[in-house]
């Protein structure tokens, strides 16, 4: 049985700048965000299926490279953002400037110092993982594209590499329209390739 390898791509620069966009911010790409996403996809990408997130900045372009390549998508729900409660729409500037040290302590460990309302860390990181394995099982032997967000990565990331929830969110720096690669061999434990 061939490899099952599941391609993870965040989309592209939305409109509105810099801002805590999760589940609740639904800004659409911009134009340079649509020719980031064009630009990542390979010459003759030999993708089967592609599955998005629900988000107009992720499902607008999965519809659109479904369309091009002619073959099937879907929407995964669960694949969204992470929620940042009342951070939601906010820049940086604006928390820094009316929050104090809220969003320094953020970055520096994510996992104790959410923003008021805000998803947990480890519930997102779970339903995230949970959606990565059953894509896993449904597409067994099957090269898959999943487009979605730099959280919905960091928690695959964390997971595959063994590592602590908090280093991956404060390290690990995901560009507009990076790529993320994992590959599973039958019976053995996903893995992520860098190419």
């Amino acid at each position: 049985m061939s490899d099952t390898q599941i391609d993870i791509i965040r989309h592209g620069e939305p409109e509105g700048g810099r801002r805590y966009r999760g589940y609740s911010v639904d800004d659409p790409l911009s134009k340079t965000g649509w020719q980031q996403m064009w630009d990542a996809v390979p010459e003759k990408p030999d993708w089967e299926h592609i599955i998005s997130s629900p988000l107009s900045r992720c499902l607008r372009f999965s519809e659109a490279l479904a369309d091009t390549m002619s073959i099937n998508f879907s929407v995964e729900d669960n694949l969204k953002e992470i929620g940042f409660g009342s951070w939601e729409g906010r820049t940086p500037e604006d928390i820094k400037n009316n929050e104090g040290d809220a969003l320094e302590n953020f970055l520096l460990d994510p996992v104790n110092n959410r923003p008021e309302g805000a998803e947990p860390l480890d519930d997102f990181a779970e339903r995230v993982w949970t959606v990565y394995e059953g894509i896993a099982e449904e597409y067994r032997g099957q090269h898959i594209l999943v487009v979605a967000h730099a959280g919905v990565i960091r928690a695959i990331t964390s997971k595959i590499l063994g590592m602590a929830l908090d280093d991956v969110y404060s390290r690990l720096k995901i560009e507009y329209a990076a790529i993320a690669t994992t590959r599973i061999h039958a019976g053995k434990k996903p893995v992520m390739v860098l190419g």
